[in-house]
């Protein structure tokens, strides 16, 4: 009762700063009334997202806190707010529409007392809307499930002739070349070989850097080999300025080489944190990270491999088709088995259609999509919403277009939706 007391106080001192029209006031109050709420982050599951769904008493608590906060909005005039101010307000604006769409899903969720099952977020009550809020989460940006699965059919073409285009390049017929792929001589197996391999990588990228990014004041990111059981499957990953790599059956193809270590260390991820880290944002911004962001930059870091001193030979060049292809495939996946109910047949024989010589990752991505929906699409459709602005900037400014003007633009203003930093990038004051 106590708390409860303490929760309504709280918003009647919203209701005195929106009376004052007092914004500053009113962020304030927002940043420690959300932090009161202790909002779980995104899972790693969709079980999990479900089994972490509070009381009802608790997520009633939350819709209180954001409608107040919906109605608390409209007493501003953006025209009057500053350029950081109006950043808060957006963000504000953004997360309580994605809270209350979540919300009225658990408060529909606890009514029906479903039990979390394991064959599909399609299977559960509700789960076509579910799979709807969690693209938007995931993505932070406006798009349907129809625009998902054929924007992923569009993205397998594409890989699909660039994978042949360097077939062609090789002069290997399609049999010999798809043999040729799993020859030994691709694999790195002495693990001092391939500590120094992506070490090399990394000098290279670091000397390249200047010529497409004006910010290299870094810190020099770490390379260690992979130790998450959790991550396992995957080709490596990045935290707290370490890139981790890791060798299935002690070995790494050197196709992988250099487009994991620009996805994942410089210039996508750990570049891509230590910018974010040096821009000055305000505590609003301080509460939220974009998934869709971070990935789609680290996607969209992987075309540079030729400018920065990389993508030597057709395979290495391939090694990042490769793995895009698989990328494009997921989504359309995606959107069959989380929006469509496709069965894992279904999804198994959609991916042998389109994707030669990967059967043996198939099953594992079509698990993956399944338990965490949406996720996967982040890296495709970040990545071309960041290609598509640069392609219109340049139309724009034609000879005055600086890549690392572009760049600045993108990052410099930290992690935001991705209306957002298309405003940032077009703005010309």
């Amino acid at each position: 009762m106590k708390f409860y007391s303490a929760f309504i106080g709280m918003l009647f001192a919203f209701s005195l700063a929106m009376a004052q029209g007092d914004f500053k006031t009113f962020s304030a109050r927002f940043v420690s009334g959300y932090n009161s709420l202790h909002i779980p982050q995104l899972e790693l599951s969709y079980e999990s997202q479900l089994q972490h769904i509070p009381s009802l008493a608790a997520v009633k608590k939350q819709q209180v806190f954001f409608s107040r906060i919906k109605q608390g909005l409209k007493q501003f005039d953006l025209q009057k707010l500053t350029a950081n101010q109006t950043t808060d307000y957006q963000l504000i604006q953004y997360e309580t529409d994605l809270n209350l769409t979540r919300i009225d899903l658990e408060l529909k969720w606890i009514a029906v007392n479903a039990k979390v099952t394991t064959n599909g977020i399609y299977n559960i009550p509700n789960g076509k809307e579910w799979y709807k809020y969690l693209i938007k989460r995931w993505v932070n940006d406006d798009i349907t499930p129809d625009a998902v699965y054929k924007f992923g059919l569009s993205e397998v073409e594409i890989a699909n002739k660039q994978i042949e285009a360097i077939r062609k390049e090789t002069g290997l017929s399609d049999a010999a070349f798809y043999k040729h792929l799993n020859d030994s001589s691709f694999y790195i197996t002495d693990p001092a070989q391939i500590q120094q391999t992506f070490e090399q990588t990394r000098k290279v990228v670091m000397q390249n850097l200047p010529k497409l990014f004006s910010n290299t004041n870094i810190p020099q990111v770490q390379i260690r080999k992979g130790n998450s059981e959790r991550l396992a499957q995957t080709p490596g990953y990045y935290d707290s300025d370490v890139f981790y790599y890791n060798s299935f059956n002690n070995h790494v193809n050197k196709r992988q080489v250099d487009w994991l270590f620009l996805h994942e260390a410089v210039p996508g991820h750990h570049y891509q944190s230590s910018v974010l880290g040096q821009a000055k944002v305000s505590d609003v911004q301080n509460l939220f990270y974009y998934m869709g962001f971070a990935e789609g930059w680290g996607a969209y870091a992987e075309e540079y491999g030729r400018e920065l001193g990389l993508y030597k030979t057709p395979y290495d060049r391939l090694g990042k088709w490769e793995w895009g292809i698989v990328r494009s495939i997921r989504l359309p996946i995606d959107v069959g088995i989380n929006y469509y109910g496709w069965t894992d047949e279904q999804a198994l024989t959609f991916w042998k259609k389109y994707i030669k010589g990967q059967d043996d990752i198939a099953l594992r991505e079509i698990r993956r999509v399944r338990r965490w929906p949406a996720q996967v699409i982040t890296y495709k459709h970040g990545a071309a919403k960041i290609m598509e602005w640069k392609t219109e900037l340049m139309k724009k400014q034609g000879s005055r277009f600086d890549i690392k003007d572009f760049h600045n633009r993108v990052l410099s203003h930290g992690s935001l939706p991705f209306f957002m930093i298309r405003e940032n990038v077009f703005d010309d004051k």
